[in-house]
């Protein structure tokens, strides 16, 4: 069996050692991966994936470890050792992502890239993306700087007004109020000294700024708004203004193409509109907030017949990704950005405006948001549009008010994964909502108390289900015996719990139930009658068994 990979991708590198490799092309392809995402590289490999061998000046591990450490700055720090593939030796090196930018000792920097047809290469890392590199590993913030070219007078006071006014309406920072404009520029981090001169940093121009200053000293500061229905194109408006102000006018459009519709639910009307205000306002802070300004790409908000898409540029910043989204300590690419969008109320303060993106649909009982197509070059959350769940909602926000405060991110997940699986043990939703075991554990007792889930099984086929009176709401007294009998019980049971379950049963009831033939149903409905555990009551199509 073969244990090198077939084929070479972002993280894997093959290098042919025929004619034994030149030391500075090694050294090339090693900075090139730790610049980017670290990986291994096997050194004896041709570009097609087959097999040749080493050369025998690069038998000796200890060596070229040596070699790379030396022609490395900061040094780095690989492992490699021999192994035979085919009857040939090759050499592994595995090589750490840095979290710095490393160089050769003669000063080329590299980092590694997919070209279009999928397969790697090393490219030039130029000076404007070292900037975005290190804000990637959270070693700069870019927000902070002072920008090139700006003064003081480059501030919009219509724009100063309107920040005021945010942090008026957004119950922000109350205290930032009293201050004079200097005193709020300084504490929001707007501008900065320098050798005893005021200078406006990038959080400053891209708040405050003024147009056509903001468009000639940062074009990178843009956003789009789209509608689409179907390929038709409805809406498709660019904006190069401050971003309190373009953040003011997609709240506007999206009340536009955002309808609510009212569901009764007994006596009460509930409106619920098609995205969650929330989940759409911290998903378009996130994406002013965390992308990378050094980029000459777009944050885009498009609304399209599927769902919601907010992107912007700039991938997941060093130590975030797919799965740990919800529970990796916050931490962005831009913070003194952040950290103003907290101060004003645009931002959620706590850092985990994540955690209201994903309660916007798991409220109404909706798919959760998707970020699946997010890339190395940007983030890309998806809200798809969905009909929402009204006895799973009302179930929610039931429990909310009994507790007098909102249920927890994980314990809403935790109802969600139910909602979507129907049964799942504590190793299936700890995977689901990539929490510990012991924590998943911790909340589903939690849930168990309150009454919202049930357990089903014992021991090792222990599962956990939403609880009866969600099934009552919605009307699937047969899913909910199907789902607590399904391992435990005999037919006979499983019909008996049934009936005490909706106050009767029927022969369709029964066969719904047991996946059974009409003729199934019949003998065991009737054995039942003769044990004296069911009365027949009706006949034809109006016969009911009655406990």
């Amino acid at each position: 069996m073969r244990n090198i990979p077939e084929r070479e991708t972002l993280t894997i590198e093959f290098k042919s050692d025929l004619k034994k490799l030149h030391d500075n092309d090694l050294i090339d392809a090693v900075i090139g991966m730790t610049n980017t995402k670290g990986g291994v590289l096997f050194l004896g490999v041709e570009d097609n994936g087959a097999i040749t061998g080493l050369h025998k000046q690069h038998t000796d591990e200890i060596g070229v470890t040596a070699l790379i450490a030396n022609k490395t700055v900061p040094s780095v720090a690989v492992r490699a050792e021999i192994i035979t593939e085919e009857e040939k030796n090759v050499l592994k090196i595995e090589i750490p992502m840095s979290k710095t930018i490393v160089a050769s000792s003669d000063g080329k920097i590299l980092r590694r890239r997919l070209k279009m047809d999928g397969m790697p290469e090393n490219v030039p890392m130029y000076p404007y993306e070292i900037n975005t590199r290190l804000s990637e590993l959270s070693l700069l913030d870019y927000s902070a700087q002072i920008l090139c070219g700006a003064t003081c007078e480059d501030f919009d006071p219509n724009e100063r007004q309107r920040l005021r006014s945010i942090i008026k309406m957004r119950k922000g920072d109350k205290s930032l109020l009293e201050l004079s404009d200097e005193e709020l520029d300084k504490a929001l981090r707007l501008i900065k000294e320098e050798n005893g001169v005021l200078h406006p940093t990038v959080t400053g121009m891209l708040l405050i700024g003024k147009e056509e200053r903001l468009q000639e000293l940062m074009p990178t500061a843009k956003a789009v708004f789209q509608v689409l229905e179907g390929t038709a194109v409805r809406v498709n408006e660019q904006f190069a203004k401050p971003l309190l102000a373009v953040f003011e006018i997609f709240e506007n459009y999206m009340k536009a193409w955002n309808p609510e519709r009212e569901m009764e639910y007994g006596l009460f009307r509930i409106p619920i509109p098609e995205f969650s205000e929330t989940a759409f306002r911290e998903g378009l802070v996130n994406a002013f907030c965390h992308r990378d300004y050094s980029i000459l790409q777009m944050v885009r908000l498009a609304v399209e017949d599927e769902g919601l898409t907010i992107s912007s540029p700039g991938g997941f910043i060093d130590g975030v990704n797919l799965d740990n989204l919800l529970t990796v300590e916050p931490h962005g690419r831009n913070q003194a950005l952040a950290d103003a969008l907290k101060r004003i109320g645009l931002a959620e303060r706590t850092g985990r405006g994540i955690d209201r993106i994903y309660e916007g649909s798991i409220v109404y009982g909706r798919p959760l948001p998707d970020y699946s197509e997010s890339t190395e070059t940007y983030v890309k959350l998806f809200i798809q549009r969905a009909e929402p769940d009204l006895p799973f909602a009302q179930m929610i926000s039931n429990e909310e008010n009994r507790m007098g405060r909102m249920l927890p991110i994980n314990s809403l997940l935790i109802l969600s994964a139910l909602q979507a699986q129907r049964r799942s043990s504590i190793h299936e939703l700890s995977e689901m909502i990539h929490v510990s075991e012991a924590r998943t554990k911790a909340n589903v007792e939690k849930l168990l108390e309150s009454g919202l889930v049930e357990a089903a099984g014992s021991g090792k086929s222990r599962a956990y289900i939403l609880s009866a009176k969600i099934y009552r709401q919605q009307d699937n007294s047969i899913g909910y015996v199907r789902q607590t009998g399904i391992d435990k019980v005999k037919y006979e049971e499983l019909v008996l719990k049934l009936a005490k379950q909706q106050g009767y049963v029927t022969r369709h009831n029964v066969i719904e139930l047991l996946n059974i033939s009409n003729g199934q149903a019949y003998r065991i409905l009737k054995k039942l009658v003769d044990k004296k555990r069911l009365v027949l009551s009706g006949k034809g199509r109006s016969a009911r068994y009655i406990l």
